[in-house]
Formats: structure tokens, C-alpha cells, sequence
């Protein structure tokens, strides 16, 4: 056989490996993957550094499959060249237990970068996959020794370009000139109603040049020296490329190729069997793949090992010519904290006029930051407002990333996916803040870090109706109950400047999934701590401020946030008339849930019915905490216009009407 003939069956076993799985699943998109089959191909055969044993090999390329629709492109990949990946899970395809789930996901599949499906993120990612790579070159790599050095390639689709969070992330990367970029683009222009004619007729290359891309062209998405070629020039432009390919979707098919009927259902076994034959393909056995085939697929194996060794190599001359260069470098990418991290962080003494907790988090973060370099964001373009701008550093820019302050401009969503690459990547706790009522415009990849469990920390500031002035518009009363729905998210609204503090060590020690932390505008009394318990409790999620009057507390009030002070108030009040209270500072629901039940109780004791919840939010899921005898002050409509204490005293978040309810539930009336 030819070499010729033998990548040609080998883009073919790509092609039937994929449609075998769909066929068997009986559901799934075959379309993408007999389409983009020699793209596939292409990169992985002559341009993609990998090692299939070590899939977490740190000086690998990344490859992204956005279009996680086509899963099984991506599953055949990575067991055609030898990852560990047995054919038995491609015959598993979406089902109970499988690593082959319908979209791909990061953490489950050996050699999975990251979870696609939702459109537009797996895109907008890989922009902070290759901004990771260039912060860690910038600051690692030194003359002769080029320790980080690789690519971020991805097949992206007519989805994906139509989607914001794309154009938002493209627009970033061209920007920042990201030239380490190499997205393929799956030009069939079919999508699920049919032709992009029908939505989608705008020049997209011209857009892409607009953005500051190199804007190439596959005429042939069939024809791997033109794809080659094409790659070839993408690696030595300093801009990121798009590389546009004409292809057709489900290419073989006799009578379903270039429809939208081959995008996402079965072929059906007729119509599959005769592109099959069409291509001098067995009908027989299903998941064929010629012995030869998989020889030269399974060459990725021994290449790989030799790619890896050869980095080894490079990494420990490394060592020994710069040693406290590469164990810095080891400890970020391992994501080892350094030893004292959390010392001598900042402690805020008591004070009536206190402080915003959005102020505090931003000495807490340049604290943090002098001792963990691994820690690197930014905002949607509200940094003096978010109070995250890190003034150690400087900012990141085209040709100089070594600073670890983002401009990410007003792109929520972009910057969202950005940070979830940046995580991916390994080497970073990214940061992204944006006032609380625009979480929605990033929620996706908010749900996406905490889907894949990545440590991301999400600033979100401005929390409550006491923004104030600028109306219900910006006034986020449903905001935080969305986030506290999202499964691994934990939500963090702290009291004081000191639960701030504490707020942020546990956002930075938890590796394991991502962290809300809701901040104030105005300004919280700082607690005395001499009269009331620790802020380190804040990791327990709730605890004891205080019993006031006693050790018999009659009724529990419980607040998160700016509103502990409000119960501070109504409690020291209450107990003035012979009351006995006890005081609950509830910054996370989350943490408190995980800690043991016995914990919980001696917070939230059974015996104790009367209780009242106090939050600047919808009431949506206190009940769960105050039982069915409590009761809850909540915001369960949208804000106004107004001074932000003013509007607390209209809807009700005043000590006097705390202490009324708490009378009226011990029948004191």
C-alpha cells in the first residue's frame, strides 16, 4: 500500500469509526466527523505534539474539539493513536458508564482538554489556554531554554462562530496578538434548520481580519497537503489563524451528505453501508480498522515518548541552570501553594464605619497575590469597581505577557471562558470580576467551571439592592439564588472585612471546583471579634456569632452579608428586652452543607423553630433553614431608584422590623 493509499484509509477509519459509534448508539451527530475526517487527520498525524501515555504532559499542544456534538470524531481520535481509550468504549458511545458521553468531558476521557458541547465555549477556552501558554513563557522560558512552547489547535464550527461568546473571545485574542492560536474551521455551512443561508450569510473571514486574524483558506477540507500547508503557515504568523475549510457534512453519504439530515441523527444502516462501499470500506465487521491503519495511527505512541523525553531533557538542564526558576515553575503547574501563603494576610480591626467587602477583597487579593503567583485575572473592564487590579503587576499586552492584570474590556462571557482555559491550562487560580448582576451574561461559563471542576474565582461585586442609585437594572435580587442552583459552585456573600479575608482563603485552597464570592458597594461595620466568634469560621458555611442574653437561645436570627449587621442590631435589641438570640452568620450555603450533621444542628438546633432569615435577595431556598414555623425578610421583587439606605428601610431591612417579626413569632406581640 501506498502512502497515499494508506492515509486514505486512515481518514476513512476516522470517517466509519465515528458513524459506527452514532449507529450503534442509535443517536448522535455522524455529520462532523465524516466531514472534518482529513482535518482530524492532518493535525493530529503531522502537527499535534502529544504523548498518548502521558495525556497530562505539561509542553503538550492542546486540541479542542469545539463542536462537541461531534464527539466521536474526537473518541475515534484518541483511540486510533493510542490513548487509553480501548475500542470497546467507542462501542459504548453514550451510554450508562461509558467515557464516550454524548459531548465530551474533561476529566472523564483520557485526552479530553476540556468539555465541549454548548457552542462558542470551547473556542473562547482555547483563548485562555494559548494566553496561559504565553504568561508562563513570558515569565519561565530564558534564552536557550524554551520550556513552554506549544500550540492551541481546535475544530470550531458554524455554531460557534455564530455565537457571542466567540466574537467576544476572538476579538480579546486578536487584540493581545495570540499568535499561538491554530482553529480549523469546519466550513460546511449546513446547521440543524439547513442552510446557513437561511441566518448566517456575513463574510467570516472579513470579520475575522477585522478582529487582527490570519484569515486562511482550505479549499478542499478533503485534501490534507492543502490543510498541511495552511497550518504550516498559521505556526509562523504572529497573529491567531483561522483556517477556513470547505467541507461537507457528513461526506460519503450517499444521500445525505451536505444536509442538515446528516448533522445529527443516525445515518441509518443502509445509507451508512453504501458510503462504505462508495469509499472501499467493509460493510463488515462494525469499528473495522485495517491492522495496517492502526500501525501507523499507533505511531503517535513511540513519537510521543520521544517528544516527552526530549522536553525531560530540555527541563533538567533547565534546572540546573536557573533551580529556583523551574521549582517556581513545578509548584505553579502542579498548583502547589507555597509554604505560608495564607500568613500575615491582612486582619481589620473592629470599626462601626467599616469597610465595603469589595474593598477588603482587593487587599486581601494583592496580599495573596505577592505570595501566589499562580493568581492572574482581571474585569470586564470594572477593575477600579471591582477592586481587583493587582498593583504589583502590570498588565498583559500584546508582546509582553509577563503581568498578570487582564484587560478583558465588557465581555463577560469571553472573559468567563477565557479564565476557564486559563485553568485548564494548569498553572493558575484565574480571577474574572464583574458586578453581580451581570453574572447572567457569563453564567454559562460559570456553569462550565463548575461542571469541570475548575478553580476559578468569580468577583462579583455590588451585590444587592443597596447598589442603590442606579435602579433595578442593576440591582441583582435573583442573582444570587441562580448561582446557588449551579451543582460544585460554591456562592460566598461575607459579612465583614474579615470573612472576606477568610472567603478568599477558601476560594484559593479549594482545587476542586470554582468560587462566587458576592462583595458589597457600601460599606459593612466590621465586626468586633473579641465580642463575636471568628471570622475562620466563615469555612464552615454558618456559625454562631454570638448567644445573646444566654445559653438558651428562644430564637435564631440568621442573615448573610451586609444584612449581620441588621440582625447584629435587632438581636442586641431583643436581648434588651429579656429575649435570649442567637446570632448565625450564613455566608454559604454550600459550605455549610458539607460539613457533618452534627455540626449543623449545634448551628441550627431542631429544638429551635423560631427563626428568621434576613437577605437583600429572593427568598427562594431559606425555607430549607428557618423550617416551616420561621420566617424569611427577603427582596422577592425587583429594586428602585434610590440612596441605597433608604431603599433598606422601605423594603423592610431594618432591625425594627426584624425585632417585630421575631415578637411575633414568639407571640410577644
Amino acid at each position: 500500500m501506498t502512502s497515499d493509499q494508506l492515509q486514505k484509509q486512515a481518514i476513512n477509519a476516522i470517517r466509519f469509526l465515528s458513524a459506527d459509534g452514532v449507529e450503534q448508539a442509535k443517536s448522535g451527530h455522524p455529520g462532523l466527523p465524516m466531514g472534518t475526517a482529513a482535518i482530524a487527520y492532518t493535525i493530529f498525524a503531522r502537527h499535534l505534539r502529544f504523548n498518548p501515555r502521558n495525556p497530562k504532559w505539561f509542553d503538550r499542544d492542546r486540541f479542542i474539539l469545539s463542536g462537541g456534538h461531534g464527539s466521536m470524531l474526537l473518541y475515534s481520535m484518541l483511540y486510533l493513536t493510542g490513548f487509553d481509550l480501548p475500542l470497546d468504549e467507542l462501542k459504548n458511545f453514550r451510554q450508562w458508564g461509558s467515557l464516550t458521553p454524548g459531548h465530551p468531558e474533561h476529566g472523564l476521557t483520557p485526552g479530553v482538554e476540556m468539555t465541549t458541547g454548548p457552542l462558542g465555549q470551547g473556542f473562547s477556552s482555547g483563548v485562555g489556554m494559548a494566553l496561559a501558554e504565553a504568561h508562563l513563557a513570558s515569565v519561565y522560558n530564558k534564552d536557550n531554554y524554551s520550556v513552554v512552547d506549544h500550540f492551541t489547535y481546535a475544530i470550531v464550527t458554524d455554531g460557534d462562530l455564530m455565537e457571542g461568546v466567540a466574537s467576544e473571545a476572538a476579538s480579546l485574542a486578536g487584540h493581545l496578538k495570540l499568535g499561538k492560536i491554530i482553529y480549523l474551521y469546519d466550513d460546511n455551512r449546513i446547521s440543524i434548520e439547513g442552510s446557513t443561508d437561511i441566518a448566517f450569510t456575513e463574510d467570516r473571514g472579513a470579520r475575522f481580519e477585522a478582529y487582527g486574524w490570519q484569515v486562511l483558506h482550505v479549499s478542499d477540507g478533503n485534501n490534507v497537503e492543502e490543510i498541511d500547508k495552511a497550518i504550516q503557515q498559521a505556526k509562523i504568523d504572529p497573529r491567531p489563524s483561522l483556517i477556513i475549510c470547505r467541507t461537507t457534512i457528513g461526506f460519503g453519504l450517499p444521500n445525505k451528505q451536505g444536509t442538515e439530515k446528516a448533522h445529527g441523527e443516525p445515518a441509518g444502516e443502509a445509507e451508512l453501508n453504501a458510503a462504505k462501499e462508495n469509499l472501499g470500506w467493509k460493510t463488515e465487521p462494525k469499528f473495522y480498522v485495517p491492522d495496517d491503519v492502526l500501525e501507523h495511527f499507533r505511531e503517535a505512541v513511540e513519537k510521543g515518548k520521544k517528544l516527552e523525553s526530549e522536553w525531560n531533557n530540555l527541563f533538567s538542564k533547565y534546572e540546573t541552570a536557573y533551580p529556583s526558576e523551574a521549582a517556581a515553575f513545578i509548584n505553579q503547574v502542579k498548583g502547589i501553594l507555597p509554604a505560608g501563603w495564607d500568613k500575615e494576610l491582612p486582619e481589620f480591626p473592629a470599626n462601626p464605619k467599616g469597610m465595603a467587602s469589595r474593598k477588603a477583597s482587593g487587599i486581601v487579593l494583592n496580599a495573596l497575590a505577592e505570595r501566589i503567583p499562580a493568581l492572574m485575572g482581571g474585569s470586564a473592564d470594572l477593575a477600579p469597581s471591582n477592586n481587583t487590579w493587582l498593583e504589583k503587576s502590570t498588565a498583559v499586552e500584546a508582546g509582553n505577557f509577563a503581568g498578570r492584570n487582564i484587560h478583558f474590556g465588557v465581555r463577560e462571557h469571553g472573559m468567563g471562558a477565557v479564565l476557564n482555559g486559563m485553568a485548564l491550562h494548569d498553572g493558575f487560580i484565574p480571577f474574572g470580576a464583574t458586578f453581580l448582576v451581570f453574572s447572567d451574561y457569563m453564567r454559562p461559563a460559570i456553569r462550565m467551571s463548575a461542571l469541570s471542576d475548575l478553580q476559578v474565582v468569580w468577583v462579583l461585586t455590588h451585590d444587592s439592592i443597596c447598589l442603590g442609585e442606579d435602579g433595578p437594572t442593576h440591582q441583582p435580587v435573583e442573582h444570587i439564588a441562580s448561582l446557588r442552583a449551579i451543582p460544585n459552585l460554591v456562592v460566598i456573600r461575607p459579612s465583614d472585612a474579615n470573612e472576606t479575608r477568610e472567603a478568599w482563603k477558601v476560594a484559593v485552597s479549594r482545587q476542586h471546583g470554582p468560587t462566587a464570592l458576592a462583595l458589597s458597594r457600601q460599606n459593612l461595620v466590621t465586626l468586633d471579634r473579641s465580642v463575636y466568634k471568628s471570622a475562620s469560621n466563615l469555612a464552615k458555611g454558618a456559625y454562631v456569632l454570638a448567644d445573646l442574653g444566654g445559653d438558651k437561645p428562644q430564637i435564631i436570627l440568621m442573615a448573610s452579608g451586609s444584612e449581620v449587621e441588621i440582625i447584629v442590631q435587632a438581636g442586641s435589641l431583643l436581648t434588651a428586652e429579656g429575649i435570649n438570640v442567637r446570632l448565625v452568620s450564613f455566608p454559604s450555603w454550600e459550605l455549610f452543607k458539607a460539613q457533618p450533621q452534627s455540626y449543623k444542628d449545634s448551628v441550627l438546633p431542631p429544638s429551635i423553630s423560631a427563626r428568621i432569615a434576613v437577605e437583600a435577595g429572593v427568598s427562594m431556598g431559606w425555607e430549607q433553614w428557618v423550617g416551616s414555623k420561621g420566617k424569611i425578610i427577603a427582596m422577592d421583587r425587583f429594586g428602585a431608584s434610590a440612596p441605597y439606605k433608604i431603599l433598606l428601610n422601605e423594603f423592610g431591612f431594618t432591625s425594627e422590623n426584624v425585632i417585630q417579626q421575631a415578637k411575633g413569632l414568639l407571640g410577644l406581640e
